[in-house]
């Protein structure tokens, strides 16, 4: 079973999140597809990427 997410709505919250907030929502949302999470990856600030990692350990 699937979840029905809506990504341009996600996309938007993930864009005008703080740091944590972008962390939060990468790692509690289910339901996106590869691309849509490479694309939210994307927008991640680079410099912080080993917060993220630990985030998701």
């Amino acid at each position: 079973m699937t979840e029905n997410v809506n990504f341009q709505a996600v996309k938007e919250n993930f864009e005008n999140a703080d740091l944590d907030g972008k962390i939060r929502i990468y790692t509690t949302t289910q339901g996106l597809t590869v691309d849509q999470f490479k694309e939210l990856l994307r927008m991640f600030p680079i410099q912080h990427l080993d917060k993220l990692e630990r985030a998701m350990a």
